[in-house]
């Protein structure tokens, strides 16, 4: 008795791949291009892009303390970080994550108490980019924002 259909043998296989098979590939090249990518370290000019991201928050944080705290607060740079004066020594972290990053030109801001605070801005750059800054700055009444700095 006959179990298979006419011109197959029951025994051979096609030269192909299945669709199962290619998927399985495919899923394996994608895992590992990911595993890949993230194993890579940050170019510089990410990691200065984060550092101002990360300056703009702790400045709208400390401004948000001071404001609820009545006391004048004030944002400065000093040798391999910044510090707040007028919080708490451990309210908000006082260094860069990247040891390259540093303060080009003045580096103090007044952050309060008060809720119109002026225009203020403070331009990061990277030992490892000379020729890249940003502007972390406000109008007093926005909050603090991050900009590429005009050369």
């Amino acid at each position: 008795m006959r179990t298979s259909v006419p011109g197959s043998s029951a025994g051979a296989r096609s030269g192909g791949f299945t669709l199962l098979e290619l998927l399985v590939v495919v899923a394996i090249i994608a895992i590992a291009s990911a595993g890949v990518s993230f194993a890579l370290r940050d170019s510089a000019d990410t990691q200065l892009e984060r550092e101002a991201q990360r300056l703009a928050a702790l400045l709208e944080s400390a401004r948000a303390q001071s404001r609820t705290s009545g006391r004048p607060v004030q944002w400065r740079a000093v040798a391999g970080g910044f510090r707040f004066d007028g919080l708490a020594a451990d309210a908000l972290p006082q260094h860069w994550l990247d040891a390259g990053t540093e303060v080009r030109g003045p580096g103090a801001l007044q952050l309060g108490p008060e809720p119109i605070i002026g225009r203020q801005q403070v331009v990061l750059g990277s030992s490892a980019l000379p020729g890249r800054s940003l502007r972390v700055a406000t109008d007093g009444l926005r909050p603090f924002a991050v900009s590429a700095e005009q050369q």
